[in-house]
């Protein structure tokens, strides 16, 4: 009987090994991540939404289309999975159905965040948050939902932007002892800041590593240093392949060499998953034709 990811996910925190979290867009970057050999993914709400409708991370993309896009990327890996479920899309009932639903298609995890909605990326100008009321009462419905069927709960808290390092550290506090298993206080500006959000939340802790946002871009050792024990990083998969593509595609534009841009076709084949379904078909006759 398959595992579920949530226990793969639970077990892998359990072993305090520091856990590098690479995001995913679609089926195709998660299945490159677990080809390199990671343990974890998250789905960026941020890259999904660029990937699928063109839109930037500011609430614009439905619950219906986030389903369908993280039913896509479980269906096509093996790894956990941590999908986006921004502020819920609603009032705590909403929250409920949303995490039930991310459990229902294997998420391993689900993030819940206090902004208000329409959300805002966490590294960009423009965000707000609820009370600290709403904010409990989306964690408290989270976790009641998690009951039915288990997924982690990755609470998340923006009040740093508005409010303070202080006002997000004791939100964070309230989220553990409503039960979030993972802890994500949101931009702190520093390493002093990021020092301190360790060392007064309990439980599991994530960065949230924007190359170039507001938080410092340390190293996977210096986090794992400074308490934190998980990382995730929710446009790098993204940025570099939008890079890539602007380049080669300029390149063809003016007709020249684009040779060293490509991997190769029979690498980029393997990759996408021919050879496994050669073999894999080559076991039925019908197949073969």
């Amino acid at each position: 009987m398959k595992q579920k990811k949530s226990k793969i996910l639970r077990d892998l925190l359990k072993s305090n090994k520091f856990l590098p979290v690479p995001s995913c867009f679609d089926a195709l970057s998660a299945k490159l991540i677990e080809q390199v050999g990671f343990k974890l993914m998250f789905m960026s709400g941020f890259a999904a939404s660029a990937s699928r409708i063109g839109q930037p991370d500011l609430g614009v993309m439905t619950l219906t289309e986030v389903l369908d896009q993280l039913n896509s990327i479980t269906d096509a890996s093996t790894i956990p999975l941590i999908g986006d479920g921004d502020t819920g899309y609603g009032n705590a009932m909403n929250v409920i159905r949303t995490v039930k639903s991310f459990a229902k298609i294997d998420c391993a995890g689900v993030l819940i965040e206090d902004q208000l909605s329409p959300k805002r990326c966490g590294h960009t100008p423009g965000k707000d948050v609820v009370s600290r009321d709403e904010a409990f009462d989306r964690i408290k419905a989270s976790v009641d939902a998690r009951e039915e069927n288990d997924i982690l709960i990755m609470a998340r808290t923006d009040a740093n932007y508005t409010h303070g390092i202080k006002e997000a550290i004791e939100r964070a506090q309230k989220f553990y002892e409503l039960g979030a298993d993972i802890l994500f206080v949101e931009a702190p500006k520093s390493e002093d800041e990021m020092r301190l959000v360790c060392k007064e939340v309990p439980g599991y802790k994530i960065a949230n590593i924007v190359e170039g946002g507001l938080t410092p871009n340390l190293s996977m050792k210096e986090l794992e240093g400074i308490g934190y024990n998980l990382a995730v990083y929710p446009l790098t998969a993204l940025s570099s392949a939008m890079k890539a593509m602007v380049d080669s595609l300029t390149k063809l534009k003016t007709d020249s060499d684009r040779s060293n841009n490509l991997m190769s076709f029979e690498e980029l084949r393997k990759r996408v998953g021919f050879d496994e379904y050669y073999e894999t078909s080559s076991k039925y006759e019908t197949s073969k034709r």
